[in-house]
């Protein structure tokens, strides 16, 4: 997706960065990151939009990274947009390649959340043409270089069922590990709604975020109904975080593209949020 989510070449893409933490929708600064493994961190929520839609929103996800660590592993889930590959897709990849550089796999830990979930498999083609995971490495690499390894996993079902079993499977998983981990879940909102109307609908999700409620959010999801593309994941970050110990989920931004290009007939709506013991 390099030079279409997001700039092509490693100094354009460094200097977009700097524009998503800049801009006046983002936090305002690019931070530094703390030298520390992360302690209260356990997920984020974070859109996954062309940069120049949603960078903002995302840059307060991974400021808030930064001030409070640096994961050795991130396990980043997002929802399959393609129709491509398995049901619920761990890449088998040794790295994930981007302007800024080879992102290497944690092929352990991938080998042993497929494992675990028996709805789960090692499988790349759902990863080929999918933009949901790829477009939060480069924010990565832009606070920790090299210095820490990935799980991508795309989940084609987004079922309670689905969400819970692979949800248990990575909190089983990472608690294994002894390794400081972080997770987050990739997804947009609501899709292509008036501004105000995105507004209200995604305000429900963001409470059940905030609530740790997972039922709260299948029920927002489908009455409402919230066409966001992610629920999945998010369902399984919670199902996983709460395992972990979680305590809270905090909004850290909302907006909608409206708020970046002033046209608020037709929108979609961006958070950045917090999982935290």
């Amino acid at each position: 997706m390099a030079g279409q989510f997001y700039a092509g070449t490693e100094k354009a893409l460094r200097s977009q960065i700097e524009w998503c933490f800049k801009h006046e929708l983002g936090p305002g600064e690019v931070p530094e990151p703390a030298d520390k493994p992360l302690e209260n961190l356990l997920a984020l929520v974070c859109p996954h939009a062309g940069y120049m839609y949603s960078g903002p929103v995302a840059s307060h996800a991974y400021a808030r990274l930064a001030r409070e660590g640096r994961p050795d592993v991130v396990v980043i889930l997002g929802p399959n947009h393609t129709g491509y590959g398995r049901p619920v897709a761990v890449s088998a990849s040794k790295a994930w390649r981007t302007p800024l550089g080879d992102v290497e796999v944690d092929t352990e830990l991938a080998e042993a959340i497929a494992n675990k979930a028996e709805i789960a498999a090692l499988d790349d083609e759902a990863h080929i043409f999918e933009h949901s995971i790829e477009v939060q490495l480069p924010f990565l690499q832009f606070l920790y270089g090299r210095a820490f390894r990935v799980v991508p996993i795309c989940m084609m079902f987004q079922d309670l069922k689905t969400s819970t079993e692979l949800g248990e499977a990575m909190a089983s998983a990472v608690s294994e590990t002894g390794l400081s981990t972080l997770l987050i879940a990739s997804t947009d909102l609501t899709h292509y709604e008036p501004h105000d109307v995105a507004v209200r609908k995604d305000s429900e999700v963001v409470k059940a975020v905030e609530a740790l409620d997972v039922s709260a959010l299948y029920k927002a999801v489908e009455e409402l109904p919230v066409s966001m593309c992610g629920y999945g994941p998010v369902a399984a970050v919670m199902v996983a975080s709460l395992r972990l110990g979680a305590k809270k989920g905090e909004l850290l931004k909302y907006a909608t593209s409206g708020d970046i290009t002033g046209d608020k007939r037709a929108v979609v709506g961006y958070a950045s949020m917090a999982i935290t013991r």
